[in-house]
């Protein structure tokens, strides 16, 4: 299925660009986001009448997100879980608790924005988190997990 993307999504392309993708791909995420319409007739010249509009939009958040980023880069949050002994906690840390945390120390995050590629984590200590605030943007933040006491 041809779709015409709205805004720039990451490993497709970027704003305007046609593109063919799977249609369950397309049904599924991209037409229900309204990240990208189907590429008929119709649809591109509607898309060519408000590019302009649509690239001042996506210029306006990338923008935002580097401001995030900005803001957000280098700071550490801590977070306290119940630990046995050798520093193993009981449950885990994810993305739902980083982003709480982040909320608590008056840090804009969103539990989508963080990105744990080795999964949530297990044992106390400080981690290197890569939040992906926008498509071009990334940020990073030191999340150290303490023991309760």
């Amino acid at each position: 299925m041809n779709v015409i993307l709205l805004e720039k999504v990451q490993n497709l392309g970027k704003l305007g660009d046609r593109v063919a993708v799977r249609s369950g791909y397309a049904r599924n995420f991209l037409l229900p986001q309204r990240k990208a319409v189907i590429a008929t007739p119709d649809n591109m010249a509607a898309f060519e009448k408000r590019r302009a509009e649509l690239e001042k939009a996506e210029a306006e958040t990338l923008g935002a997100a580097q401001a995030r980023a900005e803001t957000v880069n280098g700071k550490t949050l801590t977070i306290a879980a119940k630990a046995g002994t050798e520093g193993k906690l009981f449950g885990s840390v994810g993305t739902v608790d980083i982003a709480e945390a982040a909320e608590r120390d008056g840090l804009s995050l969103k539990r989508h924005e963080v990105r744990l590629p080795s999964g949530p984590l297990r044992n106390i200590g400080s981690y290197e988190i890569e939040l992906h605030l926008h498509a071009d943007v990334n940020a990073r933040i030191t999340v150290v997990v303490v023991a309760e006491a």
